[in-house]
């Protein structure tokens, strides 16, 4: 997928995570950008109108869900992936109710990243978790 479409916003406090996220996305032609929690992210100067972010659930100050309804208050639509280590229904809906696009349970081995990343990026918008 070219960089055109967007770039690739991960936000995970995990260090490890964020980079091997960046090096797998990278490799197949996603232009990447690391934040290591939702504070990083909120204060970027100016989002891209267009791209994809994937989201860790568990963060330190403010939790996935909590950083995309705050993007979404401020008129931030773009395409959203939940990652989160254990998933419940609970957890699906109030995805579904900020605007995720995608639920993921980690560990990502699957190939379903990639899919939900490529599908948003086609999309452009976001719309309700599955």
């Amino acid at each position: 997928m070219p960089s055109a479409s967007g770039p690739v916003l991960v936000v995970d406090d995990d260090a490890a995570v964020r980079h091997s996220l960046k090096f797998a996305l990278e490799l197949e032609g996603l232009d990447v950008r690391l934040y290591e929690d939702a504070a990083h992210l909120l204060g970027e100067a100016a989002m891209p109108v267009s791209g994809c972010l994937v989201v860790d659930h568990v963060m330190p100050g403010m939790d996935g869900v909590e950083l995309v309804e705050g993007l979404r208050g401020r008129q931030v639509a773009l395409p959203a992936i939940l990652i989160a280590a254990r998933v419940t229904e609970g957890l699906r809906r109030r995805a579904a109710r900020a605007g995720f696009n995608l639920v993921l349970e980690k560990p990502l081995v699957d190939g379903s990243l990639l899919a939900g990343i490529h599908e948003a990026l086609a999309r452009g918008r976001p719309s309700a978790a599955t």
